[in-house]
């Protein structure tokens, strides 16, 4: 389930980044810290962007993803800022939320880019896995650190296809 990020999730977002493990392959692996992901949190509050994911079964917490650097004139969105629970890893949740996002955002644009980490592995799996393809690489920054980025992107068309 998604909604929008309210400042009332700190607490249960932030107990579901501590772990470090979701960070290590991360351009800013020490995320699982609190003041770091503090400074996180505040960003994804400030874009307007960001959602909120939980298990809808359980109603737990599970993760986070946004919507960020909306291009009216190139007709694009960037969804990112991604991360779930350990627990959530190499079944369906990814998947369907990356669904769900993408579902949403082509009802207002015609690509989705999605910028991950030169050593992210298994975000570039989990890229491959939802049909997106590798553009191009290029350093940027992201929170305060700046470091090189593959960039993905799923046209509507595309999405049209697989669905």
């Amino acid at each position: 389930m998604l909604r929008p990020l309210e400042r009332g999730d700190y607490a249960s977002l932030q107990q579901a980044a501590a772990d470090p493990l979701i960070w290590a392959q991360h351009p800013e692996p020490d995320r699982w810290r609190e003041p770091v992901f503090s400074r996180l949190f505040e960003r994804l509050l400030e874009s307007g962007g960001a959602l909120l994911v939980q298990d809808r079964a359980a109603g737990a917490v599970i993760g986070s993803s946004s919507y960020y650097a909306w291009n009216p004139e190139a007709n694009d969105v960037v969804v990112g800022y991604t991360f779930l629970v350990r627990s959530c890893w190499g079944g369906h949740y990814n998947s369907e939320l990356k669904h769900l996002m993408l579902q949403h955002a082509f009802r207002f644009v015609d690509r989705v880019w999605f910028h991950v980490g030169t050593l992210n592995l298994r975000s570039q799996a989990a890229m491959r896995k939802v049909g997106a393809r590798l553009s191009h690489e290029a350093v940027r920054e992201s929170g305060g650190v700046t470091t090189s980025f593959l960039h993905y992107y799923i046209d509507k068309t595309d999405f049209a296809e697989l669905a």
